[in-house]
């Protein structure tokens, strides 16, 4: 069983990674460092895209709009957060 929990938090800081790799890129191709004309960039970006916005759109539809401030990954970022830690607290030893 602890194998299973083990599985579970690599899951979850390995999607925590892949978040936080999104936001910043999405920072860096909203503030024009990096360009999405670049085939290699465009398909890094789509994947981080695919991966990572389910979950953004979800927490999205139940925030209210703070104009053109985003805190859906602040809030997706905590949830996994406090779900590896309910884990850790609870799984049966």
């Amino acid at each position: 069983m602890n194998s299973i929990l083990g599985l579970l938090i690599q899951i979850i800081n390995l999607f925590q990674f892949i978040l936080i790799i999104y936001i910043i890129g999405t920072w860096l191709v909203n503030f024009n460092i990096i360009n999405t004309g670049n085939r290699f960039v465009f398909s890094i970006m789509d994947a981080l895209y695919r991966i990572c916005e389910p979950s953004l759109n979800l927490v999205r539809r139940y925030l209210p709009v703070f104009g053109t401030l985003d805190l859906s990954p602040i809030i997706v970022y905590l949830g996994l957060w406090f779900l590896k830690s309910l884990l850790i607290e609870y799984w049966p030893r």
